[in-house]
């Protein structure tokens, strides 16, 4: 993901998605009432998951930090300057996804702008847009952890294991 000349390394760009999709898959979950219908929000440490406000607030930090970290890879992968990474279909699919999730995103925060309006079936349409782009980017995801997938490949590397 980061050359070695970047100020982020890969492992720390990973961590801080990793971190950033945990929080955005909870906070997002947690607009709609199911941790406290399911009381998941009584276990101790978990109540904030059942206030509307909180989990909005949260999930608008981290939608926030997403984009800047997309940003901030995007850049990094068109500088690079010794071309060392390819993207994979992998990473092609997860950036469609991605790219499709903020897109529903910024509609529906364009909504919530006093004084817009948008029809009952557009905001139903995004929202089940939004949540279904959200299931299959995490069900895609836990698919390339368990195959070992990565959205990126060194070419360097490729040829290195056929020296072997």
């Amino acid at each position: 993901m980061s050359s070695s000349n970047s100020g982020f390394n890969e492992r720390t760009v990973r961590f801080i998605y990793l971190l950033t999709f945990i929080f955005l898959v909870l906070s997002g979950f947690g607009q709609m009432p199911i941790f406290k219908r399911y009381y998941i929000a009584d276990i101790p440490g978990f109540g904030w998951l059942a206030q509307f406000y909180v989990t909005h607030a949260i999930h608008y930090i981290f939608a926030s930090v997403l984009i800047g970290l997309s940003c901030y890879v995007v850049l990094d992968h068109i500088l690079d300057r010794e071309k060392d990474r390819r993207i994979t279909k992998t990473g092609y699919a997860k950036s469609v996804m991605l790219i499709g999730l903020m897109g529903t995103g910024g509609f529906m925060v364009y909504k919530n702008i006093s004084g817009v309006f948008f029809p009952h079936n557009m905001i139903i349409a995004l929202d089940i847009v939004h949540l279904g782009l959200c299931m299959i980017l995490m069900f895609y995801s836990f698919y390339t952890v368990i195959a070992k997938k990565s959205w990126v490949r060194h070419p360097i590397n490729d040829i290195l294991q056929k020296m072997e």
